[in-house]
């Protein structure tokens, strides 16, 4: 393993060309015009599509956050309802002296 990452380390790298080979032309290796114009719209396209995401996503969240608030609002209304009909279900009793409790409205027993 050591002769291995020594004789690695000792070979020279081949010089860069600074031209190209023979029989490939420029237009060969670069991307060119429509390369370009490719790339530029893909990165258009992206762009666009992330800013759409988060618009849905913002939209999503303001829902769900008037959803809860409204599901909040009816549930307290609820407890208010539920607590006024308590309110009218325990009215106070009045007392015929012996100490019976008859609810106003009703009739007296009769004995």
């Amino acid at each position: 393993m050591h002769h291995l990452l020594l004789s690695l380390a000792t070979t020279p790298t081949p010089l860069p060309t600074p031209t190209l080979r023979e029989g490939i032309s420029e237009d060969q290796v670069t991307p060119g015009l429509l390369g370009f114009i490719m790339t530029a719209f893909f990165v258009v396209a992206t762009a666009l599509l992330i800013v759409d995401m988060v618009r849905r996503i913002r939209r999503v969240r303001y829902r769900a956050q008037v959803e809860e608030d409204r599901m909040a609002a009816a549930a307290a209304a609820d407890v208010a309802a539920a607590d006024a009909q308590d309110g009218l279900e325990s009215t106070p009793r009045q007392s015929d002296g012996d100490g019976n409790g008859i609810a106003p409205g009703q009739p007296r027993p009769q004995d």
